[in-house]
């Protein structure tokens, strides 16, 4: 079954995954084109491989922000897409954060979908999230109707897979995955450590 949840937090595309892997740190090349929230030359990355339709990506939503605020300075959020097949809205919710980002408005769009997400999505809700952020609805609507990003985001799932991402959500700790949804404390812990060496 393709959507089996291995234990509470995490959305696996096959097989369940494990919640924490000490697999190979891998290298991110993290430019301005990418998302990042927080200060660009923070010394710590999470690098989030995430899904908008995702429970679970949900869930760690308000944990990436609190730490965010906790560590200002210390900590950049980088977010990747990696829609599951099974969410029927997921692949254009992510196209749609991307036609937000045309007119630069990524992470407010990647929030109202985070704040909505209970509701369920739709493109007519896409489309009205778009209005509600005051963006130019024409130029969005063309871009979320034309597939113009849909090739950008299965580019940044096909890179997920690569580095071993298996389910969402799966976030890089400067390059050491931690996959799931776990909790502040885990985070919080593999950024104390990595700040105190």
């Amino acid at each position: 079954e393709q959507n089996t949840q291995a234990g509470n937090n995490i959305e696996p595309t096959r097989q369940p995954a494990p919640t924490a892997e000490a697999g190979p740190v891998q290298e991110f090349n993290i430019t301005k084109d990418d998302h990042v929230r927080g200060d660009f030359n923070a010394p710590i990355t999470l690098v989030e491989y995430s899904d908008f339709e995702c429970p679970f990506c949900g869930k760690i939503y308000p944990t990436f922000k609190k730490i965010l605020s906790d560590y200002p300075d210390k900590v950049r959020l980088v977010y990747k897409h990696f829609p599951l097949s099974f969410h029927p809205n997921a692949q254009k919710a992510a196209e749609a954060a991307e036609c937000a980002n045309e007119q630069d408005k990524f992470w407010e769009y990647h929030d109202i979908l985070f704040d909505n997400q209970a509701n369920g999505f739709s493109i007519d809700k896409f489309k009205q999230w778009a209005n509600e952020l005051d963006l130019n609805t024409k130029k969005f609507n063309d871009c979320l109707d034309s597939g113009k990003y849909a090739s950008y985001v299965q580019a940044d799932e096909a890179d997920g897979q690569k580095r071993g991402v298996k389910g969402t959500p799966a976030t890089f700790v400067n390059g050491q995955m931690i996959s799931g949804a776990l909790p502040y404390e885990t985070f919080k812990s593999a950024i104390d450590q990595i700040l105190s060496k």
